[in-house]
């Protein structure tokens, strides 16, 4: 594996980790705010925490900019071009990120209000089957472990869920429609990573996201500023850790791996969910739920073999 790929799967596994710990978040900030406010909240929160490094980001691409129209390299008129290009793709891809975000994320809130953090976790997590049958349609074709690796995912989650009843409550159901949209949002970053700055998107997206929880907040609710600050523990973790954090390492980890690799890893977060499920809300693991999360952990690590024909190519090279 080579050191862009594996820099980008340690970022996913991180992301994995923080969400896990935000479903606990996400659940303890239901008893302060409702979903709306908790969802506008947490992602102005993301988008403020990576203002400074868009304000630096910006002052070294002003000065290697006027660099390069001083040394000839382009003259400044297709600078501005190239630059009003990228302020268009980038508002395109942050719209349509950002859309599909606030819809994922606000059916995985509403279905908490109804439902436990750890099935919460286990259900989004059905969308590393999702994502490369999607991926079929976009001419995303997995390889054969990608495959063998999600099926080994599946089964992972049947174990973990089976536990519970197999009738869909309304929560568990608002929670499955919502993996449909963390599939969306997994190939939706995948198609816009080549065109614009990671940074940039998550910022976008992030202020798309919140304006759009705004407004729902505004007309379907009524937040009050004591109740945010009541519960402003979970609300500064989904935030500022789970946003600002989770969400761009996603991004940029999506950068130097497939789309069904990306999601297998990203898909670890209900086995950090469970685990820390059990440590801060003590919720108890059964040997079959234990045994998913090894099907899980599975799943993972077959997902990132190198294939047979690479691994011999090196050994000639030797």
């Amino acid at each position: 594996m080579d050191r862009k790929k594996l820099t980008g799967n340690i970022f996913l596994l991180m992301t994995a980790l923080i969400w896990g710990v935000a479903f606990v978040a996400q659940r303890v900030g239901m008893d302060y705010v409702g979903p709306l406010t908790f969802t506008a909240v947490r992602f102005w929160l993301g988008a403020a925490v990576l203002l400074p490094v868009l304000y630096f980001m910006g002052k070294r691409e002003t000065q290697t900019a006027s660099n390069e129209v001083q040394d000839g390299a382009v003259t400044s008129e297709a600078r501005i071009a190239e630059a009003a290009k990228s302020r268009r793709m980038l508002f395109v891809a942050g719209g349509v990120c950002g859309t599909i975000l606030f819809t994922a994320s606000i059916l995985q809130q509403y279905g908490l209000v109804f439902t436990s953090a750890g099935k919460t976790g286990f259900i989004t997590a059905l969308y590393i089957v999702l994502v490369p049958i999607f991926g079929l349609f976009l001419k995303h074709r997995p390889g054969a472990r990608g495959w063998i690796g999600v099926l080994l995912g599946t089964a992972g989650l049947y174990f973990l869920t089976i536990t519970e009843s197999l009738t869909i409550a309304r929560g568990d159901f608002v929670v499955l429609i919502g993996a449909f949209f963390w599939a969306a949002h997994v190939l939706s970053i995948d198609h816009f990573n080549p065109y614009v700055d990671g940074i940039k998107l998550a910022i976008t997206q992030f202020a798309v996201c919140a304006s759009w929880g705004t407004i729902g907040m505004l007309i379907f609710e009524r937040p009050s500023v004591d109740a945010v600050l009541s519960g402003a523990v979970p609300i500064l973790y989904a935030g500022l850790l789970s946003c600002g954090a989770g969400f761009t390492f996603q991004i940029l980890g999506q950068k130097h791996t497939s789309p069904t690799v990306a999601s297998l890893i990203l898909s670890m977060e209900a086995v950090f969910g469970a685990i820390f499920g059990f440590l801060l809300l003590k919720e108890i693991m059964t040997g079959r739920e234990l045994a998913g999360c090894g099907l899980m952990l599975t799943a993972v690590i077959i997902s990132q073999l190198p294939a047979r024909k690479t691994a011999e190519a090196q050994d000639t090279l030797k």
